[in-house]
């Protein structure tokens, strides 16, 4: 089979692999039907995630169909469609006791494409299976159904289940792209009095704004003081960092109010200065996090009913085959307009769409 090979920095190739094969009894293979690419893997070739081995397939988001199960596995069986989640969870250790799967220490965790081969390939082995594939209905398309692997889930549980959104609130989401579109659509479940988007590209703050961003600014052009403007000088109830960089977590404690939240979702390849100083006196409650995933059955649920705008947020689609220009679309965001990209495999019934949604 073919698979999508980190090979170190800045280096990476679709490329023959070994098929997998069960390693263990709670194993699953899956067949990828649709797969995307994340943030987290453009990190992967930057060289910030430096736990990852050259060799390694990337990738931890899918949906596919079972193919072969371990003895052990109870929950799902050859002809199932599935959703892979970006996490896997043994169910036993004491952190997946308390649903903290992301922590996992029984062999789980964020593995897929860190710490074993992933998804961008046309199979993947799954571990823990019984708890890291979902079943899907038959009327939730792959698109939609893919988004729910990592990005919504992260952005709920990590952003605005952490910031502790409420009724009311004045919630800024730095960063527009995939995962801070998908903070906005989930903020707005708990009813805030607006919600306003920063980002540096256009593009991304229009999405923003149709997926339900009150007021966006241009992270050039004093966003603070827009803030500022709208709660009366006080801040922000909840900023939720989306971007992984030390100049825009800063710029979301300096947002944030007195007794606020600030959750931060990116992932940071860099060290960013904890303005303590300046933070000491202000009851500010900051959050970091790996995503659990404990919110995915919900999710997978709202999905289904048409609540969550997913398939939105997909800008491009391309088969499998197409991995490495996918890679550079995704990569060139500014230029392409790419929000979330996803790849269809042969056998997914999606047609190729050159590249454009």
């Amino acid at each position: 089979m073919k698979g999508h090979v980190f090979h170190g920095t800045g280096q990476s190739a679709w490329e023959e692999v070994p098929d997998p094969a069960v390693k263990d009894p709670t194993d699953a293979i899956v067949r990828v039907d649709a797969v995307t690419i994340c943030g987290t893997d453009l990190h992967i070739l930057k060289g910030d995630v430096p736990e990852v081995r050259p060799g390694t397939v990337l990738g931890h988001e899918a949906v596919g169909e079972i193919v072969e199960t371990g003895r052990d596995v109870r929950t799902v069986r050859p002809g199932d469609r599935v959703l892979v989640s970006c996490i896997s969870a043994c169910g036993r250790c004491p952190y997946c006791r308390r649903s903290m799967y992301g922590q996992c220490r029984g062999g789980g965790g964020w593995i897929l494409g860190h710490l074993v081969d992933g998804t961008q390939a046309e199979y993947v082995r799954v571990p823990y299976a019984d708890l890291s594939v979902h079943p899907l209905p038959g009327s939730l398309a792959s698109a939609d159904a893919v988004l729910l692997a990592d990005i919504f889930p992260t952005s709920y549980e990590v952003g605005v289940l952490n910031g502790r959104v409420r009724p009311g609130d004045t919630v800024v989401v730095v960063g527009a792209g995939p995962i801070g579109l998908a903070a906005i659509s989930t903020a707005r479940l708990f009813s805030p009095e607006r919600i306003i988007a920063v980002d540096l590209a256009p593009a991304r703050l229009e999405a923003a704004r149709r997926l339900g961003a009150d007021a966006v600014a241009d992270a050039r052009e004093n966003p603070e003081g827009l803030v500022a403007d709208l709660t009366d000088g006080l801040g922000a109830d909840v900023v939720i960092e989306a971007v992984g960089v030390p100049e825009s977590f800063e710029m979301c404690t300096r947002m944030v109010r007195p007794g606020g939240h600030v959750a931060n979702v990116g992932v940071h390849g860099a060290p960013a200065t904890l303005h303590l100083e300046d933070l000491w006196i202000k009851n500010i409650t900051l959050t970091t996090g790996l995503v659990d995933t404990y919110s995915t059955p919900t999710l997978l649920r709202m999905a289904t009913a048409g609540r969550l705008p997913t398939s939105q947020l997909i800008t491009h689609t391309f088969p499998l085959d197409r991995m490495e220009e996918a890679y550079d679309v995704f990569a060139r965001a500014a230029e392409t307009g790419a929000l979330k990209v996803v790849l269809h495999g042969p056998r997914s019934g999606t047609a190729d769409t050159a590249g454009r949604r």
